[in-house]
């Protein structure tokens, strides 16, 4: 009995199953002004499912980072772990931003209608990479209502997996967001009027915005706003029949758990993966302190929290994939 156990011992090296060699390389798909840039990360000779990753809100680039302070990378980790699962990932910088920069004469002109645009372009540089028949959309934030605005031409989409979306209009949200942090102050009215004027199509003057509210509602970021606020996020979802994830941390202090529950409401096949002590930029955090949640967001070197990337894999690979 001895010998058999020293024998398997000895062998357990050779029997045990080595990790995917995994490829990463610089793509591109055209953009209406220059190319649109991203990276693939992809298993060897890959076959199997295929992910495009769409960023958040603001200047965040293709790893989940931007210059205000968030560096936790979490699209990266995210892109390496589902492709150690044997799903390849392409994750991108927005249309104007970053690597793709050039892809618009103008950053600040682009509409949700553009981004999605952008997505389809995306989808068939993927499909030619990997032979895959459809592409899913793993909307991150304001990614997650990207996806949606792209799904409306369903064809070359598998699903959508919706990591931290809003399921209101981004306008209650937004009104919200500054209700929690400057609902004292003596500007807030004129903010809540400013968002029901683009809600309602109309642009607002400059010398109507309040110059601490114009970082958020400055004239040159307006027609976006427009766009955005046009969009019910959960109407969206009603009208797509494909396979949806819904992905919530219940410790994200921009997205709440309501929003999530209401996206599965309406999207006939969806599916809810809620994360416990996980914020906002997919970072586990113990405390109910938003200052430790906020120190979160900077820390690469904390890992996605469990269950994140195998519930994903999870749900795309035992999903139709055509």
């Amino acid at each position: 009995m001895l010998r058999l156990v020293v024998l398997s011992l000895l062998l357990w090296p050779a029997l045990a199953v080595a990790a995917p060699a995994l490829v990463e390389t610089n793509v591109e798909a055209p953009g209406p002004a220059g190319a649109l840039k991203g990276t693939m990360l992809a298993p060897q000779n890959a076959k199997g499912p295929a992910v495009l990753i769409l960023p958040g809100s603001g200047p965040t680039d293709r790893d989940g980072n931007n210059p205000l302070g968030i560096k936790g990378s979490p699209y990266r980790l995210l892109a390496e772990g589902l492709a150690g699962k044997g799903i390849a990932t392409v994750r991108i910088d927005k249309r104007g931003l970053a690597g793709s920069a050039r892809a618009v004469r103008n950053a600040n002109s682009t509409t949700m209608s553009g981004y999605a645009a952008d997505v389809h372009a995306w989808i068939k540089v993927i499909q030619e990479k990997t032979g895959a028949p459809c592409v899913w959309l793993a909307g991150h934030s304001e990614g997650g209502l990207v996806a949606l605005a792209a799904s409306r031409e369903p064809g070359d989409i598998c699903g959508l997996v919706l990591i931290a979306a809003p399921g209101r209009p981004a306008g209650q949200v937004l009104r919200d967001q500054l209700e929690a942090r400057l609902g004292n102050a003596p500007f807030f009215d004129q903010g809540v009027w400013a968002i029901g004027e683009l809600e309602a199509g109309r642009h607002v003057r400059r010398d109507a915005i309040h110059p601490a509210l114009m970082p958020l509602l400055r004239p040159d970021l307006q027609d976006y706003l427009i766009s955005m606020f046009a969009l019910d996020p959960a109407k969206l979802a009603a009208g797509f029949d494909k396979p949806v994830l819904v992905v919530q941390g219940d410790r994200d202090l921009q997205v709440s758990v309501a929003d999530a529950k209401r996206l599965k409401q309406a999207a006939p096949n969806a599916k809810l993966l809620l994360l416990p002590d996980t914020n906002h930029v997919l970072k586990t955090v113990k405390s109910a302190d938003r200052a430790a949640n906020m120190v979160a967001y900077t820390k690469a070197d904390v890992p996605l929290p469990p269950g994140l990337t195998s519930g994903i894999a999870e749900f795309i690979q035992s999903a139709p994939q055509g």
